[in-house]
């Protein structure tokens, strides 16, 4: 069966969302990375927030946490990968894995980072999202792991555990990498090809690669809907958190500026509240 509401993404806004749909009866699942990966984590000290200041971000996360968990919100740890309606359902790929849900509230944060060169051509090609789902495909071949995410280095080991050759290309040193696995320091990026890609290109140097594995903590939201409206970068939103596609809400930074607690907060709490009067509106059609 599926859920009546899944929330992407585990900061403020998705939460507040979350246990607000839980207050109203619905069933909730909540996808994305460990919440101690939010932005507002890893404040050292939060003053604009009402009648809560000098908090560390870290206490309000794991607060909001605690209150998600006690409202029987469940969890499930993973990136989001696409979103695809029909019939009054949403399908969420997560990895290999999938999710149904009545309704979806965006939570996303701001994703940032432009699309390399050479990714939209070769996606399906040679550029994956996903160790899990692509990397049987390329046992015994040459592949790149790009690793913007915390949970890159795991995937890049899963990689080499099947067989695959990995070379591992990050900002910084990776942690939990194993030795086996060669690490270069990423610069200016371009995914290369024929047909099919056939290198990784850094800098001035070609890594071979059959396949370009680009691991971000998170997809931008019109990788996720193709036709969701956006403003200036922004998901476009009514009064009531809606987009443009029926049972798709957002909340939080995803939305626009400010980038703020308060906002995240209210709008997950608006969304979360207008999701459920739309799983009730299906219920009753």
């Amino acid at each position: 069966m599926p859920y009546d509401i899944a929330v992407v993404g585990g900061g403020p806004a998705g939460l507040s969302a979350a246990i607000n749909a839980r207050a109203r009866g619905k069933s909730v699942v909540v996808v994305g990375n460990d919440y101690r990966e939010s932005p507002l984590y890893r404040a050292e000290r939060v003053d604009n927030y009402l009648g809560m200041p000098g908090q560390t971000g870290a206490e309000l996360m794991e607060a909001y946490r605690r209150h998600a968990e006690a409202m029987e919100v469940d969890f499930c740890a993973g990136r989001v990968l696409n979103i695809m309606q029909m019939e009054g359902t949403c399908y969420l790929s997560i990895g290999s894995e999938m999710e149904m849900a009545k309704a979806v509230v965006l939570a996303t944060g701001v994703v940032r980072g432009k699309k390399l060169p050479g990714e939209a051509r070769y996606l399906g090609q040679g550029v994956s999202y996903c160790a899990t789902c692509d990397g049987m495909l390329y046992r015994g071949k040459p592949v790149v792991v790009v690793g913007m995410a915390p949970d890159a280095p795991e995937e890049a080991n899963f990689l080499q555990g099947i067989g695959c050759q990995v070379t591992y290309v990050s900002a910084h040193a990776p942690k939990n990498l194993i030795p086996a696995i060669p690490h270069m320091k990423s610069g200016k990026l371009e995914i290369v090809g024929e047909e099919t890609v056939t290198a990784l290109r850094v800098n001035d140097t070609e890594l071979p690669a059959q396949c370009v594995f680009l691991l971000r903590s998170a997809m931008p939201p019109t990788d996720l809907l193709p036709d969701l409206a956006l403003e200036d970068g922004y998901i476009t939103v009514d009064r009531q958190m809606r987009t443009n596609l029926p049972g798709i809400y957002a909340a939080g930074d995803c939305t626009g500026l400010p980038l703020q607690l308060s906002k995240a907060v209210g709008e997950g709490l608006v969304a979360g509240q207008a999701a459920a009067e739309y799983v009730d509106q299906l219920s009753n059609s």
